[in-house]
């Protein structure tokens, strides 16, 4: 799989570019704030519908115009597929294949696959435990597109639940109903049916995210040796909420792949037993949104303990852990390395470019084209003053 071709119009800097790829690496060079992160963001767009340096769409439409394009021509198996996607602030995107308008955006998800690593990555070791279910749920998606429409109706029930139990139990809190209320009992009547949505759909991302784990796992554990020889192994682990109502050896290599019947029947168990709690506080206490992805150094917790360096390499090794599971997978991701090899030293710097000159496609960005490794010999652009130049 490779990217043959980008264009974009009115995304981030760019009123617009136009530029041709090829496989094998391609590095785009140019200082700081000339653009050209913004031009590997628009390819990480196009396969996940997401950007990996802000949350929302608005930042992606260049300042003063109303929408932003991006189209790529995708090559997978000697097929190309033209992906134009029109990301408009406050409105439904649009997405078309070859042309043809398609359904709804996420129906593209799957045409091209990336695996990015940028120095936002460091958060995955430090930030919080969103953005690490966070990296989980994309990575899901890019393994198999149809969890981004299980994903999306998981956080539709669970705002919708979530608003249930804060009124219901602001209005237990303030006395205004008896316990045996008309209002209260049919609030409770309606939260036993947000329960069954939340336990179904949970369900199902819970046990793709164990899966995903336990695939993932002997990935990363490889991956962080390869490029931190010296220091302490690795491991990952999935924490649910769910607590010792987990089944066992669910989510661990080698174990049992999870059972989405047996996850729903725990779910709703759970749900029941804190119901109490959650209308107390009024928010939802069970679910995979209340999930953590472990990521252990020795017998330690990353976060916390690992040092810079450490933190560095475990980044690294869950974006090299996710490369090589979705090859595995059969499903050849293009590489995307944006602005990394000056955060890193040249051990670390050797070990990355030895994977990259193994995948299909590599996008590099740097500063400095003395940066980039000697390995990662291939087609040059300069980027600089709204221009990307061939060299």
């Amino acid at each position: 799989m490779y990217v043959r071709h980008l264009q974009v119009t009115d995304f981030r800097s760019w009123a617009h570019a136009d530029v041709a790829f090829e496989p094998g690496p391609s590095v785009l060079v140019g200082a700081n704030g000339q653009g050209k992160t913004n031009l590997v963001e628009a390819v990480g767009y196009v396969a996940t519908l997401g950007s990996h340096r802000v949350a929302a769409d608005a930042p992606l439409v260049r300042h003063g115009t109303q929408r932003a394009i991006v189209r790529t021509a995708v090559v997978n198996a000697g097929r190309e597929l033209l992906v134009e996607l029109e990301i408009t602030p406050g409105r439904s995107n649009r997405a078309r294949v070859n042309r043809a308008p398609v359904p709804r955006p996420r129906d593209v998800l799957g045409i091209l696959r990336t695996v990015l690593f940028a120095p936002e990555d460091l958060s995955l070791v430090r930030g919080d435990p969103g953005e690490r279910r966070g990296f989980l749920d994309e990575l899901l998606v890019l393994r198999a597109p149809r969890f981004a429409g299980v994903r999306a109706d998981y956080e539709r029930v669970l705002k919708q639940r979530s608003a249930l139990l804060k009124s219901a139990g602001a209005a237990r809190r303030a006395g205004r109903r008896s316990a045996e209320g008309p209002g209260e009992a049919g609030d409770i009547r309606t939260l036993d049916v947000w329960d069954g949505h939340l336990a179904r759909h949970g369900a199902e991302l819970l046990a793709a995210r164990l899966d995903l784990v336990a695939d993932l796992a002997p990935h990363v554990a490889a991956a962080y040796a390869g490029v931190a020889p010296e220091s302490r192994p690795v491991s990952i682990g999935y924490r649910s909420s769910l607590g010792g109502a987990l089944p066992e050896g669910y989510g661990r290599p080698g174990g049992a792949r999870a059972d989405v019947a047996v996850l729903e029947v725990a779910l709703l168990a759970e749900l029941g037993r804190v119901r109490a709690q959650e209308l107390e506080r009024g928010v939802c206490l069970v679910g995979p949104h209340r999930d953590e992805l472990d990521l252990v150094l020795g017998e330690a917790p990353a976060k916390g303990y690992a040092s810079h360096g450490e933190s560095w390499s475990f980044a690294l090794a869950l974006r090299l852990g996710s490369f090589e599971l979705l090859r595995a997978d059969g499903a050849e991701p293009v590489l995307v390395l944006d602005d990394v090899f000056a955060e890193l030293d040249r051990r670390r710097r050797q070990r990355l470019a030895e994977v990259a000159v193994a995948a299909e496609q590599v996008l590099v960005t740097a500063a400095v084209a003395e940066d980039v490794p000697e390995e990662l010999v291939g087609a040059r652009y300069e980027v600089r003053d709204g221009v990307v130049r061939r060299v």
